[in-house]
This record gives structure tokens, C-alpha cells and sequence, in this order.
């Protein structure tokens, strides 16, 4: 596939680059179509390549056991399977197509050569690790001390942050999301994800129908998040 440089330019990664590194940054990398449902790479798999998703959407899990556990979703501009790729060592979860994608890879040679050779990627890459880094302590502290209801808003919140669309008034998570993915996100169990969920149907706060998740009242949800009473 042919990618337009310039698109670059609106990722985490790339920012801040001119037209010029941005067209050397697209002739070392190699872009391809994924469809829905494909695995991009495995966790255990030596981590052989930088990816950055231009569309579509990207799940990050880990599982162990016969339990799964969603660590994040990887939306269009961000990039993904890079921690592992700087120290040399293995992915530590899977990555699998949730809709159908187009993304771009570089090889481990192909990024560092980059990074010396413009050190705004690098600096954009140390940006995006403490970002990162900063959402995972946000989720530990809400796993060790909140309550599984506010755990859930939260989750919901930060999707429909990051994934949300205005539809008739309404945020819908832009994805298929599944209760039983909710409940890896948050940590807790399907059947708790379900009651909760129903409830909130019932009081007008979301809305979910076959893998859709729609936020009717987010003052109402970002109310539960916070502990406070609903009125």
C-alpha cells in the first residue's frame, strides 16, 4: 500500500516531523490491510517489528490460565508491540485485529536507524512510554481501591475519551465491545459486568446491544466514577 506521508505527521509518534522526515520515515516502513479478527503477533513472539495503526482498531491481551485480560486498546495514530522491540525481547500479550485495519511496521534496524537519524522520534517515543506508564497506575490504584461499579465507569469513560462518536446525541464506543471484554478491562467478572450494566440500562446511563455500548447520561456516568450519589 501506497501511504500519504503526511498522515504521519497527526501520530503520537511522528509529530512535530517535517515533510521531509516524514517521507524518509514512509520509505523504511511497510504498511499493509489486516482483517477483523487476525492475530498481528503473539505474546512470547520475539518482538520483531515497531507497528503504528492508521485505521481501524487493535486489541492488546494477555491470557493465562482461561483468564484474559484486555490491557488496552490501540486506536488509529497510535503505535503498538514497540516497548518490547527497544530491549530487544519478546511481546508480552497479543495483539488481534478487532475491525479491519491498516497499519504500518518498521523492523527493529529500521526504527533505531530513524531515531538517531531524527531524535523527535525518540523524544515522541519517551513522551508516549510516560503516558502510558501514568494510564496503567491510574488502572492499578482503581483496581487495589475502588469499587467494581466505579471501576466500570471509569473504563467506560476512558473509552468513550478515546473511541467515542456523537450518535443522536450519544456517545457509542466506536468498537465492538462485549461485556466479557468490559470485565477483562475492569477486573471483575462477566456476570458482575452484566448486572451492573442492566442496571445502568435501567436508569438511562448507558445503553448496550449486541457488542455496541452507548453512553446515554455521561454526567450520570462520570458520577458513579467519582463515588458520588445519583440524583
Amino acid at each position: 500500500m501506497k501511504i500519504n506521508s503526511a498522515v504521519l505527521r497527526r501520530t503520537e509518534l511522528f509529530a512535530k516531523l517535517d515533510i521531509s522526515a516524514l517521507n524518509d520515515v514512509v520509505r523504511y516502513g511497510r504498511s499493509r490491510r489486516i482483517p477483523r479478527g487476525r492475530t498481528i503477533f503473539r505474546l512470547g513472539d520475539a518482538a520483531m517489528a515497531c507497528h503504528l495503526l492508521l485505521s481501524g482498531r487493535v486489541r492488546i491481551a494477555q491470557a493465562d490460565a482461561g483468564n484474559n485480560v484486555i490491557i488496552r486498546y490501540v486506536g488509529p495514530g497510535q503505535i503498538f508491540g514497540a516497548l518490547a522491540l527497544f530491549h530487544g525481547g519478546r511481546y508480552p500479550a497479543d495483539a488481534t485485529a478487532v475491525t479491519d485495519c491498516v497499519e504500518i511496521q518498521w523492523s527493529s534496524t529500521a526504527i533505531t536507524e530513524l531515531m538517531q537519524r531524527y531524535p523527535r522520534i525518540a523524544l515522541n517515543a519517551l513522551a508516549i512510554v510516560g503516558r502510558r506508564l501514568d494510564e496503567l497506575q491510574h488502572r492499578v490504584r482503581e483496581l487495589a481501591t475502588e469499587s467494581v461499579d466505579r471501576r466500570i465507569a471509569h473504563t467506560l469513560l476512558r473509552l468513550a475519551q478515546h473511541a467515542g462518536r456523537k450518535v443522536k446525541g450519544r456517545i457509542e464506543i466506536s468498537f465492538p465491545l462485549s461485556r466479557k471484554d468490559l470485565a477483562a478491562m475492569s477486573g471483575t467478572a462477566h456476570t458482575t459486568v452484566s448486572r451492573i450494566l442492566s442496571d445502568w440500562q435501567a436508569e438511562g446511563i448507558i445503553m448496550s446491544a449486541r457488542k455496541r455500548i452507548f453512553v446515554c447520561d455521561l454526567r450520570k456516568l462520570e458520577a458513579v466514577a467519582s463515588g458520588a450519589p445519583l440524583r
